[in-house]
C-alpha cells in the first residue's frame, strides 16, 4: 500500500500560550498585564493644522501666473491629442501658465526611452520651470504630492487616475486634465479660467 498524502492546512493560526500558563515566570507576567484607563481624565484629541491659505476649500494662493505641475503622462497625452502645452494651458485657463516639471518627472521621461524622445524634448524646453528634489527615489507620483501637500500654489496636470484620486484628498488643489482634444480643469474656483464642460 502506498504512503497517505496528508494536505497542507491553511490559515491555521500559531497557537499563543496564554498569560496564566505556568511557563510564564511572576515577574514577566507582571510587565504583560494591561493597563486601565481613567475614565475622569480628559481625552486630547490632535488636531492636524490647516493651512492658512485656505478658505474652507478654496484656495487664495491660486492666482495668474498659474504654475503648473506637470505629470509624464500628461505630456505624453498631450503630444497624441496634438495640443500645444502651454498655448492650450492658457486657453484654458485665460491668463499667463508656468509649467513645472520635477526632477523625477524628467527622470522618468528619461527611463522610457527612444519611444517618448518627443516627450523629452518638450520637457526640455527653456519656457517650462525645473524643480529640483531632495528626497530619495524617483516615484513621480509620490514625488507630486509631496510637494503639493507642502505648498498649495500649483495646479497638477495629469491623467493619471490613481493621481488623481490623490490629489483629490487634498484640500485645494486643482486638477488639469485632457478630455475632447482640449484641456479641462476641475476643483478650481469659479472666478478663474475658462467655462467648464
Amino acid at each position: 500500500m502506498g504512503k497517505q498524502k496528508k494536505t497542507k492546512k491553511y490559515a491555521v493560526m500559531k497557537k499563543r500560550i496564554s498569560l496564566k500558563d505556568q511557563r510564564i515566570k511572576e515577574k514577566d507576567r507582571a510587565k504583560i498585564q494591561p493597563k486601565k484607563e481613567d475614565s475622569t481624565a480628559i481625552k486630547e484629541r490632535e488636531v492636524p493644522q490647516l493651512p492658512s491659505c485656505l478658505f474652507f476649500q478654496y484656495n487664495t494662493n491660486l492666482g495668474p501666473p498659474y504654475y503648473i505641475l506637470v505629470d509624464t503622462n500628461f505630456i505624453n497625452f498631450s503630444i497624441k491629442a496634438k495640443l500645444d502645452l502651454v498655448q492650450s494651458m492658457m486657453d484654458c485657463l485665460y491668463a499667463k501658465c508656468v509649467p513645472c516639471i520635477t526632477d523625477c518627472v524628467m527622470a522618468e521621461l528619461e527611463k522610457l526611452g527612444q519611444k517618448y524622445r518627443v516627450a523629452l524634448r518638450i520637457a526640455k524646453d527653456p519656457s517650462f520651470e525645473r524643480l529640483p528634489c531632495s528626497h530619495p527615489g524617483t516615484y513621480a507620483d509620490d514625488c507630486l504630492v509631496q510637494r503639493v501637500t507642502q505648498h498649495k500654489c500649483y495646479i497638477v496636470a495629469t491623467v493619471d487616475r490613481d493621481l488623481k484620486r490623490r490629489i483629490r484628498k487634498i484640500p485645494g488643489v486643482p486638477i488639469m486634465y485632457i478630455s475632447n482634444h482640449r484641456y479641462n480643469i476641475e476643483r478650481m474656483p469659479d472666478d478663474y479660467g475658462a467655462p467648464r464642460f
